[in-house]
């Protein structure tokens, strides 16, 4: 397994466990149960879990109020986006 199929695994992983966090807060929100913070949400979305924070947000109608979400999250994915795209230029490039 070489650094490409490593840094893919790890993205997937991290999506996957980030939409499952945006459902089990949405779960958690309506039964009144503690609750997973906002910071902890966001942090997994700008480690890496971006995609699954969107999809959560989507899936689960979840944090669409929240100007920090509905905003924040396209932006890290764009900022994410961005910084592969750079990475890889860099890569290629030499």
């Amino acid at each position: 397994m070489n650094w490409l199929h490593f840094i893919i695994a790890c993205l997937l992983l991290a999506n996957v466990v980030t939409f499952i966090a945006y459902g089990i807060d949405k779960y958690k929100a309506k039964k009144g149960n503690l609750r997973i913070s906002e910071a902890t949400l966001l942090l997994m979305a700008f480690w890496g879990g971006s995609i699954g924070a969107w999809l959560g947000m989507k899936v689960f109608h979840h944090k669409t109020m929240h100007k920090k979400f509905y905003i924040g999250v396209p932006t890290i994915i764009i900022l994410q986006l961005a910084f592969a795209v750079w990475l890889a230029y860099k890569c290629l490039a030499v």
